[in-house]
């Protein structure tokens, strides 16, 4: 049973950098694509970023370009979003999920089901 655990969310002031951490097991990272998502109170979920890790190729929310990094340790079966240049409009839980890539879908949606509890990050001055 694949199972994920997210971890490094904060309160953090603007300008300011967190490193989250999703944390996988019960699953061989190289078949999956990982995708971090989150969701603000009141909005939908919103893929923010996501990574085929059998290849690296990557997928950016446009309103996270140039500022979020996606990253695979292979070694700890993590993939970690490095986000700077925090936003309050990044406020959110951010989640995230591994599942098969689906041409039909392209690189990054949300898979459906239940996955870990989420990372609060909350962005004010």
């Amino acid at each position: 049973q694949v199972q994920v655990v997210e971890s490094g969310g904060g309160l953090v002031q603007p300008g300011e950098s967190l490193r989250l951490s999703c944390r996988i097991s019960g699953a061989t990272l190289d078949d999956y694509v990982v995708g971090w998502f989150r969701q603000a109170p009141g909005k939908e979920r919103e893929g923010v970023s996501c990574i085929r890790v059998s290849d690296g190729s990557t997928y950016f929310a446009h309103s996270v370009k140039g500022r979020f990094t996606i990253s695979v340790d292979n070694a700890k079966n993590t993939v970690d979003l490095q986000i700077n240049n925090l936003r309050p409009e990044d406020t959110a839980v951010y989640y995230c999920a591994p599942y098969y890539y689906m041409e039909t879908e392209g690189l990054c949606y949300w898979p459906g089901g239940s996955w870990g509890q989420g990372t609060q990050v909350t962005v004010s001055s």
